[in-house]
């Protein structure tokens, strides 16, 4: 059985009615700069046991440097935040765009740095051969979509940033710190889909 189809019912079930408390970082944003951007959360078709594909940003990088992150990056002129997402999966990790199969777009993220983030699921083949790309990725690893979907898994932090107290989540998996953007967008997508409720349709 594939997840596709159990996966796309409940994310059109959590995705049914406004949630108006989700996680932002749009307060902090500065100069009124608001880039469209996309990220694929890229999960693989094992029913009982999904994983999500994440990778970690190489140090160098101007924006969220050695953060860990989903495939994605700016939408071109032209593009659609689906376009852009298979596109960058695609030049991140060669991840052929004809492999996944696109469930939907999540609530989009602002982030403190001026990027407007739409979050792209879809569902992929489990064990495709991956290439990351080093000039965009230092590395890329798997994370249980149970784990990842448990609110129990996420500790709570708070730090000073740009001059205002700034919570976020984290989460320690196998030497990857999860946390910032990427966590955000893991807790909003929690707040759409029930690990339970895809486990037990599943």
């Amino acid at each position: 059985m594939s997840l596709y189809e159990p996966l796309a019912r409940a994310f059109a079930q959590g995705h049914a009615q406004a949630i108006p408390d989700l996680l932002s970082d749009a307060h902090f944003a500065r100069d009124g700069r608001a880039t469209p951007a996309a990220v694929l959360i890229a999960i693989t078709d094992v029913p009982h046991d999904p994983q999500v594909i994440l990778t970690q940003r190489p140090r160098g990088m101007r924006d969220h440097p050695g953060q860990v992150a989903f495939p994605g990056g700016k939408i071109d002129p032209g593009e659609d935040a689906v376009t852009a997402a298979l596109r960058e999966a695609e030049e991140e990790l060669a991840l052929p765009r004809e492999a996944v199969r696109v469930i939907g777009t999540s609530d989009i993220y602002h982030t403190g740095t001026g990027f407007v983030v739409t979050p792209v699921v879809g569902v992929v083949p489990p064990g495709l051969t991956l290439v990351p790309s080093p000039t965009e990725v230092e590395a890329w690893f798997e994370a249980p979509l149970s784990l990842l979907l448990d609110p129990a898994s996420w500790t709570t932090h708070e730090a000073l940033w740009r001059g205002a107290s700034r919570r976020y989540l984290e989460l320690d998996w196998q030497g990857f710190r999860i946390w910032g953007v990427t966590a955000a967008i893991i807790a909003n997508l929690s707040r759409r889909i029930s690990w339970e409720a895809l486990r037990d349709a599943a």
